[in-house]
């Protein structure tokens, strides 16, 4: 499994998906744990006019762990094939961790686009 989040110059979760710098792209083991970290810079125009969505699906990647996200960002990632998780702030790498120990979930409106079942082991239980 592979995880995206935009994040800002010093790695920490940016809140406006659509205006980040980069993304860390994590590599996840079978085990749940954390075997690769690769920095990708935003394209420009990032967000749900950019192609970001079909670069990090051509990666790979199957989850984004974002701050701030507009529906159209969600709708572009969720058609490429990802399932995005909202309202994460603070360290990616804890971001990631926490995730991966079911610790964090959606807090957005959106969440009802994509429930389903990971075989990780782990899934996403959406606020409403």
């Amino acid at each position: 499994m592979k995880i995206a989040i935009p994040v800002t110059s010093n790695n920490q979760i940016d809140d406006h998906f659509g205006h980040c710098e980069y993304f860390n792209v994590f590599s996840i083991s079978e085990n749940n744990e954390l075997i690769d970290l690769q920095t990708l810079k935003s394209e420009s125009g990032c967000g749900c006019k950019s192609n970001i969505a079909g670069t990090l699906a051509e990666q790979g990647v199957s989850v984004m762990l974002a701050g701030g996200i507009g529906a159209g960002a969600i709708s572009v990632l969720n058609n490429a094939g990802i399932e995005v998780v909202r309202g994460c702030s603070g360290d990616s790498i804890e971001a990631v961790n926490l995730f991966l120990s079911g610790k964090i979930i959606d807090n957005g409106t959106s969440c009802h686009h994509h429930h389903h079942h990971h075989s990780e082991g782990h899934e996403h239980v959406c606020n409403h």
